[in-house]
């Protein structure tokens, strides 16, 4: 059974993105078959995958809003890629009156699940409709989140969107766990963070080994690649794999 992961947080500036394309990049080259859907319209995950957004003429805009086939890119670094761009902007006023609007990126995905193993979806950091396509759509939801105090506070903001998802349109979303983004150990700080996530957190979902804080990884944007093909003994590569051996679980 493909595994569907929503990759969400309401803030932004969390690592997402990164998070989502890196961990995709681990799983393809253990043999896992990975398609990665960019459900922002910044369209940031496209452009780190290589694409350049504005030369693109289908999207998944074009297939929640016109139900559409999803446009894959394939293999690129051993990934499939559904792209976005600004288009999907406009896709929260289109889908307002429509019916049953909450499964149009379901709906879409289904019949593409014979075809994966891992289904990983970069949502938007907002509570809007895309992202809520994201996580109706999806079977677990992993949520990045940057060692600072305000987007640890805001986890709770996030718990409480969680458990209306489950209650009102997929009952059975499963909280992948926590991935403390962006560490710094010199920083006491980014310490008591990651103190207070492990105690408050742990009950709720897995709290993840923490990924540092790097440079390498916006050098790595810029070149459009993964940070382990980019600089393949980082240290940040480590607790990647790392969560990886526990998305593995998930499909077992």
């Amino acid at each position: 059974m493909s595994v569907i992961i929503a990759l969400f947080n309401q803030s932004g500036g969390v690592g997402k993105t990164t998070l989502t394309q890196n961990l995709g990049y681990h799983l393809a080259v253990r043999q896992h078959k990975v398609l990665l859907v960019d459900m922002d319209s910044q369209a940031s995950l496209t452009t780190f995958m290589g694409l350049d957004p504005n030369q693109l003429e289908k999207t998944v805009y074009h297939a929640v809003v016109g139900e559409k086939p999803l446009p894959i890119h394939d293999d690129i670094y051993h990934m499939a890629l559904v792209p976005s761009n600004v288009d999907l902007s406009a896709a929260e006023m289109e889908l307002v009156s429509v019916l049953m609007r909450e499964l149009r990126l379901k709906n879409v995905i289904e019949p593409l699940l014979p075809k994966y193993d891992f289904i990983l979806i970069d949502c938007p950091p907002s509570l809007g409709i895309l992202s809520i396509l994201g996580l109706v759509a999806a079977t677990h939801v992993l949520v990045p989140v940057q060692c600072q105090f305000k987007s640890f506070q805001g986890t709770d903001l996030l718990l409480r969107t969680l458990t209306k998802i489950k209650k009102a349109a997929n009952p059975h979303l499963i909280l992948g766990g926590f991935v403390p983004m962006m560490y710094d150990i010199r920083n006491n700080q980014d310490g008591q963070i990651y103190r207070a996530m492990q105690q408050q957190l742990s009950p709720v979902g897995t709290v993840f080994n923490p990924v540092p804080n790097a440079t390498a990884f916006a050098n790595a944007s810029l070149q459009r690649q993964p940070l382990a093909v980019y600089a393949p003994t980082h240290r940040a590569v480590i607790p990647l794999e790392q969560i990886v051996d526990n998305l593995e679980k998930l499909g077992a």
